[in-house]
């Protein structure tokens, strides 16, 4: 019988293919830790911040690095899960950063821990990771009850902080500094504290609807300025309280992309928001819709040379681009009118004409999905450049914990059902 030339030359290509195969399954198999919530397992944020190039490293004075640094941070969620997963951001690093040992427990006394509580994260079945600088990483999913509007503590430690840290400087939150490795230290007694987070940029559950998170792009009134610190009193987070009182949104989710000082056109304490649509807004794992609330800064600081007919036209073109990104990833958008801030240092009858102008397009225009109209939830009736005193945090801009209430109050919660 007579072979065809070919057949050996066909038959060691497809042993190849094999060999080919089996050596790329092996090599990128996920790990034991992945394989038991795969390949059915949906995830959605549940709590997000913004990531920042720290200012400076004054939280670390005078504190020895030679046997590394543990950091332990509280976050509240807003929906809840029984499996967790949780993300680490070094966005402004310039070098690898290392994560040593990641730790999730459920927070006691400040600072504590409740015993038995505490988990190790791991890394594709490791207890570190190595972060490029830039980058971010996920850590591998755990078994973690979390309750909705809950509050969970991460701990990590760092054999050798980095030099460039990624933080987020509006935490309104008590974190807690000591040195050393103390990531199940359950008292960390004498650690120092200070109001910003590092490195956590987001925390994710395993759930079994696919859907939905709210995106809130904002300022330091996103971010939560001048509301109690450690109450959980910014605006977000009582939306995402009202949204878990409704059994039709008590899947829904609150990620608050709030930074201070942050402006549409130009950087300020962080990158501006055009700048932070990919990362804060695309990148968020179950976003549905984006709610937009940004421009006071960008009024605010426009002075002497600056023109504020020219400021409104780019701002509104701002707010387009905007919705056009979102509108291209299947995202609901909702534009929110900029709030009074007569008597502040802002105020200006240019700077209120410059509002009332922006405002009047946001409510007119059509180009949002819809229209939250915060300026009217906060205005003084009888002198609507102004925050209603009961609303004001006393600097004339931004609002209390009362004026945050008026703002979650506001929203009509039937804009957050699945359509």
């Amino acid at each position: 019988m007579n072979r065809s030339p070919n057949r050996s030359w066909r038959v060691s290509v497809a042993q190849a293919a094999v060999l080919l195969a089996l050596g790329a399954a092996n090599s990128f198999s996920a790990p034991a830790a992945d394989k038991k919530h795969q390949p059915d397992t949906q995830w959605l944020g549940t709590w997000a911040s913004s990531p920042q190039a720290a200012e400076s490293r004054k939280d670390f004075e005078d504190m020895s690095f030679a046997d590394g640094l543990t950091l332990r941070q509280i976050m509240h969620v807003s929906v809840g899960g029984k499996t967790i997963r949780v993300r680490f951001s070094n966005a402004f690093g310039q070098d690898s950063l290392k994560i040593s040992a990641a730790h999730v427990a459920r927070p006691a006394a400040p600072g504590a821990i409740q015993p038995g509580s505490d988990k190790a994260l791991t890394f594709r079945g490791a207890p570190t990771a190595t972060i490029p600088a830039g980058a971010l990483v996920y850590s591998d999913p755990l078994d973690f009850e979390l309750a909705p509007l809950s509050s969970v503590t991460v701990t990590i430690y760092l054999q050798n902080p980095p030099n460039a840290l990624t933080t987020h400087s509006g935490a309104r939150a008590t974190s807690y500094i000591a040195v050393g490795d103390k990531v199940s230290d359950a008292a960390l007694a004498g650690a120092r504290t200070a109001e910003h987070w590092y490195f956590l940029n987001g925390i994710e559950v395993a759930t079994g609807k696919p859907c939905c998170a709210i995106v809130t792009l904002g300022d330091s009134i996103t971010d939560g300025k001048n509301s109690t610190t450690n109450g959980n009193t910014r605006w977000p987070d009582i939306l995402a309280a009202r949204l878990q009182g409704e059994k039709a949104t008590r899947h829904v989710s609150v990620l608050n992309e709030g930074i201070g000082g942050n402006r549409l056109l130009h950087d300020g304490l962080g990158p501006n928001a055009l700048a932070r649509m990919d990362r804060d807004v695309l990148a968020q794992t179950g976003v549905r819709w984006l709610v937009v609330f940004e421009g006071v800064n960008d009024i605010g600081t426009c002075k002497d040379a600056c023109n504020r007919n020219t400021l409104v036209s780019e701002m509104i073109a701002a707010y387009e681009q905007i919705i056009l990104r979102a509108h291209a990833h299947n995202l609901r958008v909702y534009g929110a009118t900029i709030t009074p801030f007569g008597g502040s240092f802002y105020d200006t009858p240019a700077g209120e004409h410059a509002r009332q102008s922006v405002n009047d397009w946001i409510r007119t225009s059509g180009r949002f999905d819809a229209v939250l109209d915060f300026g009217a939830a906060l205005r003084d009736p009888s002198n609507p450049q102004n925050l209603r005193p009961a609303f004001d945090s006393g600097d004339h801009l931004h609002p209390g914990d009362a004026g945050y209430q008026a703002i979650a109050n506001s929203v009509d919660l039937k804009l957050f059902r699945n359509k």
